[in-house]
């Protein structure tokens, strides 16, 4: 889609004017100004206060199916009734206010049973990545003082061994285990608050008392440093539901910008039905989709895995309107040779963030499913999710950004070298962000916190420019760092575990394109002078210590010391063209 097929007329007013008459006093999404942290901050002023007051409001939504997972489907009255059981439980168990609940699961629906139960009761939720490893997963447990975890059985499986290594831990909750465990510390959830099928039928009772302020602790969600040891962003619970209004700011401006207004709440619309393709456990899933989804009274369709076929079944089942995740996910909905063999025709929405998208993919997106709206957005762990958003006919007149700040964010470019010199419209720089949406600290490390957090704003180490208008272009990532399909690979993490294998001397990882994926790791590698080791035995070396996703799809043998510059630096963009020449050869 180009700018010529753009209605004429387009744009009625500027993005300035459209969020000035969103946020206006009395609009839907009017802001006010607090201090958060010592800085004066534009905030959503009809924002729910916490996690707990949305579980409240959900209520409303009574007998609504809320979340569909295979044959399990649950009502807002019967998720209410789970999430009350579990509170009740968890505060027997000791859990209050700014303690630690850990949630290592992969989706299902007892995961968001988990961290609203936690949430409700002033619990700092820490949701872990279940795609780590045994080590990686007791090091977030250890590294946050969780004292009480929720788990599936996969996971509880490759934990029970690390189980003695968390001292600070007083509960175990496993879910969907197939036999007895023998442990002190666990017990079964089922046994708690029964499986989903069941939790219509729990008793009717409050959520146990607590009062929660905008500005208290809501989660800790890991990111990967440049350290090589994985970092707590602290998130409060207004950065959290920030997200809310966020996502419905986008929708309302598209109709402003093309002249018309937008659309009152209607009480008795149709439910609107959202796939869930991304893990709970990121940002985008647990703070751009089950929030926003759960405010609204939508129905959340989950996939355990991410499977393009079962996509396509659960969208003609489900009826779903909104799918997307991030670019891999879109660009197999369109691709896959047998789309046409289901009616997908009830997809009004494909959006996505969390890695590089070829421009291509939003006119592929207008194509494929013309009813569908492509749209995408940029954020991080450290923003809560959303400071950008981008759709409708902005996406398709700049299909190479990721759009403009919602309207209680900022976005600056700075010079990388001084950190402070502000840039013009157009120039290259560091991206930094502020808003009420930035997280308060990296748990436990302030060093880091302080590089990373100045007056408010976060620096982002993206590389970007900002138009006159406000758009934001991502042009490069300035920390050593790659996304393979919405997953951050930190370079270091994975040249650590590499130079302790005894026959590496010399590692540097680097991103090679990937069409669906965006990029995928490789490595590169000098062995020490007399020993030996091939391209498998490197790869299994790394797949024994870190996720799946980061093992190198490929490794090569450099024979001398790794290029470097005159600062010691190695040369990744020369070993990058190693890649290339494969690719060139094949």
């Amino acid at each position: 889609m180009t700018e010529a097929a753009l209605p004429a007329g387009w744009p009625a007013m500027s993005i300035a004017q459209a969020h000035a008459l969103l946020t206006a006093s009395g609009a839907p999404f009017e802001m006010d100004e607090v201090i958060i942290r010592g800085v004066k901050t534009r905030v959503w002023k009809n924002l729910p206060p916490s996690l707990r007051s949305i579980v409240d409001l959900s209520r409303a939504h009574g007998e609504k199916v809320f979340l569909v997972y295979e044959d399990e489907r649950v009502t807002y009255e019967a998720f209410y009734r789970a999430v009350s059981a579990l509170a009740a439980k968890l505060a027997a168990d000791g859990v209050k206010k700014g303690d630690r609940v850990a949630v290592i699961m992969r989706n299902l629906p007892e995961w968001v049973v988990a961290f609203y139960a936690a949430a409700s009761l002033g619990a700092i939720v820490t949701p872990l990545n279940a795609w780590w490893t045994g080590p990686e997963l007791e090091y977030g447990l250890t590294d946050s003082g969780t004292k009480v975890v929720l788990m599936d059985a996969e996971r509880y499986e490759r934990m029970a061994e690390h189980i003695p290594n968390c001292p600070g831990l007083v509960k175990v909750y496993v879910s969907r285990a197939r036999e007895e465990i023998a442990h002190p510390l666990v017990v079964k959830l089922e046994d708690a608050i029964g499986g989903a099928n069941d939790w219509a039928s729990l008793p009717d009772q409050p959520l146990p008392p607590v009062d929660i302020l905008p500005d208290d602790d809501a989660t800790i969600l890991y990111t990967s440093g440049t350290t090589g040891r994985p970092k707590g962003a602290l998130a409060t619970q207004r950065g959290v539901n920030s997200n809310i209004l966020a996502a419905a700011v986008v929708g309302a401006r598209a109709f402003l910008r093309r002249g018309e207004q937008p659309p009152a709440p209607d009480p008795d619309a149709p439910q609107r039905s959202a796939l869930l393709s991304v893990p709970f456990f990121h940002v985008t899933g647990c703070f751009a989709v089950l929030n926003p989804t759960m405010a609204s009274g939508g129905k959340l369709v989950m996939m355990h895995k991410w499977d393009v076929i079962r996509a396509f079944e659960l969208i003609e089942r489900e009826r779903v309107q909104l799918a997307g995740g991030v670019p891999t996910i879109a660009w197999q909905l369109i691709e896959h040779p047998l789309r046409k063999n289901y009616d997908l025709s009830s997809l009004e929405a494909v959006s996505y963030g969390g890695a590089p998208s070829a421009p291509e993919l939003v006119r592929k997106i207008s194509e494929t499913f013309p009813k569908s709206a492509p749209g995408n957005g940029w954020g991080m762990t450290e923003t809560c999710a959303t400071v950008t958003s981008h759709g409708a006919e902005d996406y398709a007149n700049r299909p190479d950004s990721c759009g403009p700040a919602v309207p209680v964010s900022d976005l600056q470019i700075r010079d990388p070298g001084d950190g402070k010199t502000v840039l013009a419209p157009g120039q290259v720089g560091e991206l930094w962000a502020r808003g009420p949406q930035v997280v308060k600290l990296y748990w436990n490390k302030p060093e880091a916190t302080a590089q990373t957090f100045v007056d408010g704003w976060v620096r982002t180490g993206d590389l970007a420019r900002v138009d006159e208008e406000g758009f934001c272009f991502i042009i490069d990532r300035a920390k050593d760092m790659l996304i393979r399909g919405g997953e951050n690979i930190y370079c270091i993490e994975v040249e650590n575990v590499l130079y302790d294998h005894p026959a590496v001397m010399d590692a540097a990882l680097v991103g090679i394109p990937h069409r669906t994926l965006g990029e995928e790791p490789a490595a590169v590698v000098t062995l020490k002078p007399g020993t030996q080791a091939t391209e498998e035995e490197l790869r299994a070396f790394v797949a024994e210590r870190l996720a799946a996703f980061k093992v190198p799809v490929k490794v090569k043998f450099w024979h001398e010391t790794l290029p470097r510059n005159a600062n010691g630096k190695i040369l990744k963009n020369e070993l990058k063209k190693l890649f290339e020449e494969d690719k060139a050869g094949a």
